[in-house]
């Protein structure tokens, strides 16, 4: 079951997961923010590798996936800047 079924099967449930954390995370918590900052990562690398093939290529696969490693850490320093 491997390919995009696999892949699909995959963000259904992050998004379900991501869902959920909207509904019952309690509003303005830290930890619910970067959660869905990892979420948003975690289901942009699927897509990457899942559905635009680049699992079959690890050079391009790990560049995009540092740089979206790289845009979400940038996005959660913004995001805490005004905490610190």
């Amino acid at each position: 079951m491997r390919g995009p079924t696999h892949t699909l099967l995959w963000l259904v449930g992050l998004s379900l997961s991501t869902t959920l954390l909207a509904r019952f995370a309690p509003g303005g918590m830290i930890w619910a923010s970067l959660a869905f900052l990892a979420l948003a990562g975690w289901k942009a690398r699927l897509v990457l590798n899942g559905y635009l093939g680049l699992g079959a290529a690890p050079f391009w696969s790990r560049g995009f996936n540092t740089f979206v490693i790289a845009f979400l850490i940038v996005i959660a320093g913004l995001y805490l800047l005004p905490i610190l």
